[in-house]
């Protein structure tokens, strides 16, 4: 049977239906309305007019599911995101990236109201989806302060700059200068763990959400509108027995990691004189988030028997802080429109390793360590103009200019002494446990600059032609120059069936924590001191196996498809297919033979990896979305949607590095179980059916969702592990108690679906690992959960 025969019987085994994004509609309720701003500086058009597929999904649907993180949220209701959850990855446990299309989650360019949003200080490191990235931390946006949110699915990067290579998700904030609304939630997980040693009931991940917000008039036409969320969640566990310990039990902790977080948000916007207006957002959140690293049995080299003779579990705790602001104007200068803004955001990451030790100092070691400090910040200035001619044309001739000049530091601050240091005691390991601290040798404090400036045309040609053109140049300071173009267009062939196609160039600009993250561990060799780790690509040790300097990843977008509507129903189908050149990998470990060694040697390492570019891939697939909307008489209003993503990625370069690849012997750069991390580490197909219903005071919703089997690699394919084909059925249903007032009850995963079990054999030593960290949907089980929702 198909994978797509797979995905239609479970539909229909479960009988549900589910609504993914819900769309505006106007009062005949047979025409979408929503007007979309993403992808284009011309005219703002409906969705079904777009020249590229856009996604508009509104508030509602994301509070139409259990999860309050809006990463999550996303992930359910957009065919072609996913968000994965995976844990035993140190900071990746607790800033989790986001995946468009199955590219890298740094390949997703992140907006908030148009404006260009930081990415997290985290560098993904570990193995995970997203190895070797750092992405925008969406869960650091509370969703009470949207409105709603455009994921453009095109290479955008001739009109928005480097990242939009797989699309571009806009994050529109609320606007309202009255009301409010107050949502409080609670939830926990409610599952059968079956593990391959072990099964048993949980109840854990007890969390407590409360967000609302409040608009407020500025004057007598102006609007400040302040939202903010609080939430508390405990850890979940999924690890299975350990086989080492006597009775065999659980001592790992493998799953969501505990969390508390408190995220502020205000928006505003002041009518001035002349058709003029200032604009202006800001944003804070302060995260506290303690995940698991692998237990330390008695008898490990990083145990020290009298303080922890039964072994012990260090703990990773990390402590983000998050800022954001952007102030504006915008208006009209005679017959150009004019939008210029100025935007600051930074992230800031503690980490501190708990109920950890320093074996190699012995007994007298600290047990809890601050390990160091990463940060990013970037300051951007946008100036955009455009206006309109009357060439002759069907409709006027829109020409937008525009400029941006950025400003990014990247910085790392070294841990406490005893969070790194050898202490001296033989045959003992080096530094925290778990994780060990950042050493004075790895702090960094770099920044660049880059400037673009970019043209963009559109035009309605013909009554049935739309055509979009745009260009733009970048310099950066740190890697030199890079030029990229879209040609774009769209046919409506009939009042009901348009036909749309773009090609376009795009780029990504290496991040400054690629071009300089350096993280080390010192070990003993031979009985001298030496490094092993993560070195920049500029770096001696990193020249030394031939690292070259990091270069922009390139792409090509090709994507043609069509929209057909009639009446209540709407159907979109677009195909793509992305070609990107020297995507940007982080090496194997390099270590163990005599030459490597030997060119090692003079600088104290003897294991090193580093960023390098030279994967070449070739990306295709499609999306479906369609809407049915009914309303009725007697029995409410239905609204459906079926949803579908399709696509394939395929290696077609691998990396070489000078040095090593003219050795004797040359090592593997980019080994098979990395491999698969960019080609098989999100499902080649996800889908998802919904139906959404209101009839009074009653409203329901349900969805199923449809996983492709998802693979986490091993060096050879025998040992592969796989996450199954799987569906989950999400159902929720909410009654008004006052017309302000409602109550929901709802289960996320209702059938308690899990990535198939981890066998034993595969887990590891301790039985950590008893499920795939790859699945796109985690495993935790089925999440039941209360909402008590009042507005004003």
């Amino acid at each position: 049977m198909s994978r797509t025969s797979l995905f239609v019987a479970a539909l229909t085994a479960s009988t549900a239906l589910t609504f993914v994004p819900a769309y505006a509609q106007d009062s005949a309720g047979d025409e979408v309305t929503e007007v979309v701003v993403t992808g284009s500086r011309a005219q703002p058009r409906s969705r079904l007019d777009t020249l590229a597929p856009v996604d508009v999904i509104r508030k509602d649907a994301l509070d139409a599911q259990g999860s309050t993180e809006l990463a999550q949220a996303l992930s359910r209701v957009a065919p072609s995101l996913t968000f994965p959850r995976p844990s035993a990855v140190d900071g990746t446990d607790s800033i989790r990236p986001a995946s468009l299309r199955g590219l890298s989650p740094d390949q997703t360019l992140v907006l908030v109201n148009g404006k260009r949003r930081h990415t997290s200080a985290n560098v993904n490191t570990n193995g995970s989806t997203g190895r070797g990235s750092s992405a925008v931390d969406l869960n650091a946006i509370p969703t009470a302060s949207l409105s709603n949110v455009e994921i453009l699915r095109d290479g955008a990067s001739a009109q928005y700059g480097s990242d939009a290579i797989a699309g571009v998700v806009n994050l529109k904030l609320r606007e309202a200068r009255s009301g409010g609304g107050l949502t409080a939630t609670y939830g926990q997980y409610n599952t059968e763990v079956d593990a391959a040693r072990s099964s048993r009931k949980e109840n854990d991940g007890r969390t407590y959400n409360l967000g609302g917000w409040v608009g407020l008039p500025l004057g007598t036409d102006g609007f400040l509108t302040v939202s903010g969320e609080y939430r508390n969640r405990e850890a979940t566990n999924r690890a299975d027995t350990d086989p080492r310990v006597t009775p065999n039990r659980v001592t790992s902790r493998y799953g969501d990691p505990e969390q508390e977080s408190l995220a502020l948000f205000a928006n505003a916007g002041k009518p001035l004189a002349n058709g003029w207006e200032v604009y202006g957002f800001a944003g804070f959140q302060t995260l506290e988030s303690e995940s698991a690293a692998f237990f330390r049995d008695p008898a490990n080299s990083g145990n020290v028997a009298s303080v922890y003779p039964n072994g012990f579990l260090p703990l990773i705790n990390i402590k983000s802080k998050d800022y954001s602001t952007t102030i504006g104007t915008r208006g009209e200068w005679g017959e150009w429109t004019s939008d210029y803004s100025l935007t600051w955001g930074r992230n800031e990451l503690e980490f501190n390793v708990l109920n950890s030790i320093n074996a190699s100092i012995g007994a007298t070691s600290k047990t809890n360590f601050y390990a160091g400090d990463v940060t990013y910040d970037q300051l951007v200035f946008n100036g955009d103009i455009s206006r309109q001619y009357d060439i002759g044309l069907h409709g006027p001739l829109t020409l937008a200019l525009g400029l941006e000049a950025r400003h990014e530091t990247y910085q790392i601050e070294a841990g406490e002494l005893q969070s790194y240091v050898f202490g001296g005691i033989s045959g003992k390991t080096a530094g925290a446990q778990g994780f060990p601290g950042f050493q004075p040798s790895n702090a960094i404090d770099v920044n660049r600059d880059n400037i673009g400036a970019y043209i963009e045309l559109e035009a309605d040609v013909t009554e049935r032609l739309t055509l979009n053109g745009a260009a733009r140049v970048e310099n950066y300071s740190d890697f030199g120059d890079n030029l990229s173009g879209k040609v774009s267009g769209r046919y409506r062939l009939t009042d009901s069936l348009a036909f749309r196609a773009s090609v376009s160039s795009g780029f990504r600009a290496p991040s400054l924590a690629q071009q300089y993250f350096t993280s080390t561990a010192s070990v003993v060799s031979g009985g001298n001191i030496v490094e092993t780790g993560t070195f920049p690509a500029s770096s001696a040790v990193a020249k030394a196996l031939g690292a070259p300097a990091l270069e922009a990843e390139e792409s090509t977008n090709y994507a043609a498809g069509f929209v057909f509507r009639k009446g209540p129903f709407d159907l979109t189908l677009d195909a793509y297919k992305i070609n990107i050149d020297n995507r940007i990998v982080l090496t194997e470990n390099l270590s163990g033979t005599t030459e490597i060694t030997t060119l090692l040697q003079p600088y104290g390492v003897t294991a090193a990896r580093f960023f390098t570019n030279g994967v070449d891939t070739e990306t295709t697939g499609i999306d479906l979305v369609a809407n049915y909307r009914l309303p009725t008489d007697s029995y409410g209003r239905f609204n459906f949607n079926v949803a579908w993503n399709s696509g394939n990625t395929e290696i077609t370069r691998l990396p070489g590095a000078n040095t090593v690849s003219s050795l004797k012997n040359p090592p593997v750069l980019f080994a098979r179980v990395r491999q698969y991390i960019i080609t098989n580490s999100t499902p080649e197909n996800k889908g998802s059916a919904t139906v959404d219903w209101t009839g009074g005071k009653w409203s329901a919703n349900a969805r199923a969702t449809y996983y492709g089997d998802v693979i986490d690699a091993a060096s050879t394919y025998v040992t592969d592990i796989h996450t199954g084909e799987k569906t989950l059925v999400d159902l929720s249903a909410s009654y008004k108690l006052t017309p302000k007032t409602s109550v929901s009850l709802g289960a996320d995963n209702v059938f308690d679906v899990y990535p198939d079990q981890t066998l034993a054999s595969l887990q590891g030593s301790q039985g950590a690992l008893s499920f795939t960290r790859f699945s796109p949907f985690g495993f935790n089980g089925r999440f039941v959960y209360a909402r008590l929702t009042h507005n004003w």
